[in-house]
Formats: structure tokens, C-alpha cells, sequence
């Protein structure tokens, strides 16, 4: 392939989405709209990126700027204009692919038979279009006898114009050359000043270059971004893409509308995913997991086996067979090993719980370790922060411990230690022994007085 340079429009307000957040940086399916883009172009192999920003610049800039060049559009004065400020960087023998930061669906495929098709075709331009059953709000094709003639916006065409079907998506090439020298001839042509990028086909096609087309097999991938119900719409299109493809790669998705996972996952053959289950970030998922219902995974790895139910967990390890939930919380930092139980209302954080131990019900274990095959009783509690500072508990392995036990950390608990219900821990418990602290009960009769009897 050719060299390439991608230029990607991301200058726009977004006035419609009536936030102070750049259009280009609001999330879909937990990513910013540009970097579904940027991960295209990358994709591609396309080395040499530009992104045109304006509005919240800083934010913008300093989101991509590890992979692309940021060119800086001082006033927003029309996409055309956008482009023009890209004009130093663009070398006349490059083509150029320009692209929306506001359109995360176009896929990779497309883009690939666009960039194909402009460089076998010779075109100096060529024009991604889609064909929309309705084109309200869209620039149409206009063509005679199949050849591209220009772009009409919806609020410059005629009844007869507005009943075309095949519309302008705002992906193009170009030859380089032939971009740089029309992009200096165009001029606003409106009382908003604006520069007009589809002015630049008019030109091309005065000096009777040559404009090819290639139209969109899904026409979801033209869809931009313009307000918030846009955006809901395209990402719950996304959403259901990857759904399809997880599903045929081995993995069962029961009621999948009711089931969210962030493009970033990976899930492996015959995991079951549940309904009402959010799988979130760089989660991954071994083979014959079985997650949901109702369960939230954040950045998670699960392994192989592993069951977890009406939970949330986030930045956690779930050993292979291990059990969560239901209604357990793995805050970051958690790591179960293999066959590891955590029960209903525990909630686990920054900790390791080894192979075979248990924490079945009622407990919060924090900045710890948990050896192997540890019994943890309902109730227990590492009271792991003084006012000042964090604490760990130790706990050995084949240990013991009675519901409603309370570790004062700092505290080491030896192998095989017994722990009495109901005891408070502040000192190290010396292997195989058993620790009780507990007040002597005492029964006091007839202790009511008269008038309460």
C-alpha cells in the first residue's frame, strides 16, 4: 500500500450534545468516540496521523497525542477550513484519508476497500457514501449516468435531490497534490464564513479530475455522532456487533440485549454470560466461565471455570473454579486462587486469597493474605485502617476462624490457628493454636424491676 496520512476533523464543538466535554472525547461502550478512529487508522498501518482540534483542545490533544500529531484550528470556520490548517504536514505524492472523530462505527474493512479503490481506481478524490432509507439531514450523491457529479446538502436540494437515497458519510481520499492545490482555491460562500471541504469535489471536477465513489455494504457505519441520542443509537449498534461475534466464536449470551461488553474484552469458547451483565474495560474471560446474571466486570481476568453471580468486581483475579456471589463486591486489587468461595455480602479488597479457602457470607477482608484452605466465619472483619495508615492481616494456611471475629491489623494468624467466635485479634496467633477473646458471660436473674413486669 501507499503511503498514507490520515487526517482526522475533530475540531467541532458538538453543540447539540450541550456539554463542555469535546464531542470527539464522549464515551461509547467505555471509549472516547475518536479513539474508535485512531484504532481504525492504526489498523490500517497508516503511520502519519493529524488531528484537527478546536474546541477543548487541551483535552482533546492531550488524549491522542502519543499517536497522532495535533494540528490546532484557532477559529471554527467549516471542515474545509479544518483541513487547511493540515496542509503543511500533507506531502504532495501521499494520499490522504480523512476522516470524522464523531463516526466510531465505520469498520476497518471498509475503510481498507476505500483506500483500495482510490489508489487502483486513480481518482483524485474518492467518496465513502452509504445508502440511507432515510437521508434527511444528509449531503446526497449527486450522479449522472453513474458518474459522481458533486454533493448537495439537504438544505440546498431540490424536492427531487432530497429523494436520493445514497448520501455523503464525510470519509474521503485524496491524492495529495491535487487536495493541497484545491483546498487553496476554495473560498466561503455563506454569511457564516465558512469554508465548505465539499467545495473541493467542484473544483476537481472543473479541471476535470477524475471523483470516484464507494458505497458502504452496512449503512450503520456512516452513522456520525451529533447528539446524545445518536450516540445511544450507534452504541447500542456497536454493542450488538460484538454480542454477534462473541457468539460465534463459542460463546453463549443468554437474552443478549440485556447484556453489555466493551469492545476491549475477550471472552473464550463456551463461557455463559447471563442477562443483565455489564463486562467493562480489558476484562478477559476463560473458557467454561459462567458469569451473571446481574453481575458488572471491570478490568477483570477470570479463569477458567470460574462462576460469579449478581457481583460486582473491579481490577480483580478470579482463580479458575472459583465462586462469587451472590451480591459479593471485589474491589481492585483482589486475587483469588483456584476454588476459592466468596460468598453472599463479602466484599474483598486489595487482597490475595490462596487456593481451596473460603469466605462464604457477611465479611470484609481488606489489604490481606488468606492462605490456603482457610475457613473465614460469617461475620469477620480485618479492621485494616488506624486514622492514619492501611494495615495487612495475615492469615496461614488451614486456619480456622469463628463468625464475628474482628483482626486488629497489623496481625499474623499461623497455620492451622483456631480463632473463637466472637473474638477480637490484636496480637500474632502462633501456629496450631487457638485464640479466644472474649468477656465471660454473665447471667443476672429476676433482673427486671417491678413496674416492668
Amino acid at each position: 500500500m501507499p503511503q498514507f496520512t490520515a487526517v482526522i476533523l475533530a475540531a467541532g464543538k458538538g453543540t447539540r450534545m450541550k456539554s463542555e466535554l469535546p464531542k470527539v472525547m464522549h464515551q461509547m461502550a467505555g471509549r472516547p468516540l475518536i479513539d474508535y478512529v485512531l484504532e481504525k487508522v492504526q489498523k490500517l498501518g497508516i503511520k502519519e496521523v493529524l488531528t484537527v482540534v478546536g474546541h477543548g483542545r487541551e483535552i482533546v490533544a492531550n488524549h491522542v497525542t502519543e499517536r497522532s500529531r495535533v494540528v490546532v484550528q484557532e477559529q471554527q470556520l467549516g471542515t474545509g477550513h479544518a483541513l487547511i490548517q493540515s496542509v503543511p504536514w500533507l506531502q504532495d505524492e501521499s494520499q490522504v484519508l480523512v476522516l470524522s472523530g464523531d463516526q466510531p462505527l465505520l469498520s476497518e474493512e471498509t475503510l481498507k476497500a476505500l483506500l483500495e479503490l482510490h489508489e487502483n481506481s486513480g481518482a483524485a478524490a474518492t467518496v465513502l457514501t452509504a445508502m440511507m432509507t432515510n437521508p434527511f439531514g444528509y449531503g446526497r450523491i449527486i450522479k449522472d449516468k453513474g458518474l459522481f457529479q458533486g454533493i448537495v446538502e439537504e438544505k440546498d436540494a431540490d424536492l427531487k435531490q432530497k429523494e436520493i437515497k445514497e448520501i455523503n458519510t464525510g470519509t474521503y481520499c485524496f491524492r495529495g497534490a491535487c487536495l493541497k492545490s484545491a483546498l487553496g482555491k476554495i473560498t466561503p460562500q455563506n454569511v457564516q464564513g465558512e469554508y465548505y471541504l465539499t467545495d473541493v469535489f467542484k473544483l476537481l471536477i472543473s479541471l476535470g479530475e477524475k471523483i470516484e465513489t464507494l458505497c458502504t455494504v452496512d449503512s450503520t457505519e456512516a452513522l456520525g455522532i451529533n447528539n446524545r441520542v445518536q450516540l445511544a443509537e450507534a452504541e447500542e449498534i456497536l454493542y450488538d456487533r460484538v454480542r454477534k461475534f462473541w457468539m460465534m466464536e463459542g460463546v453463549t449470551i443468554i437474552n443478549p440485549s440485556s447484556v453489555f461488553i466493551d469492545t476491549q474484552a475477550v471472552l473464550n469458547k463456551d463461557v455463559v454470560i447471563h442477562p443483565f451483565t455489564l463486562i467493562k474495560g480489558n476484562t478477559r474471560i476463560e473458557e467454561g466461565a459462567t458469569i451473571g446474571p446481574g453481575t458488572t466486570l471491570i478490568n477483570c481476568n477470570c479463569h477458567k471455570g470460574c462462576q460469579v453471580e449478581n457481583s460486582i468486581a473491579r481490577q480483580s483475579v478470579i482463580g479458575e473454579n472459583s465462586v462469587v456471589g451472590p451480591f459479593a463486591y471485589l474491589r481492585p486489587g483482589t486475587v483469588l486462587g483456584k476454588g476459592v468461595k466468596v460468598g453472599d455480602f463479602v466484599e474483598i479488597k486489595n487482597s490475595k486469597i490462596e487456593e481451596g479457602s473460603k469466605v462464604p457470607h457477611l465479611s470484609y477482608i481488606g489489604d490481606s493474605t488468606v492462605g490456603k484452605n482457610v475457613n473465614i466465619g460469617a461475620g469477620t472483619i480485618t479492621c485494616n485502617y488506624d486514622g492514619r495508615g492501611k494495615y495487612g492481616t495475615i492469615i496461614g494456611d488451614k486456619a480456622f476462624v469463628g463468625s464475628n471475629t474482628n483482626f486488629v491489623a497489623p496481625v499474623k494468624i499461623g497455620k492451622g490457628a483456631v480463632i473463637g467466635a466472637g473474638s477480637t485479634i490484636t496480637k500474632d496467633v502462633p501456629d496450631r493454636a487457638l485464640a479466644v477473646e472474649r468477656s465471660q458471660q454473665k447471667i443476672i436473674e429476676n433482673w427486671q424491676t417491678t413496674k416492668d413486669k
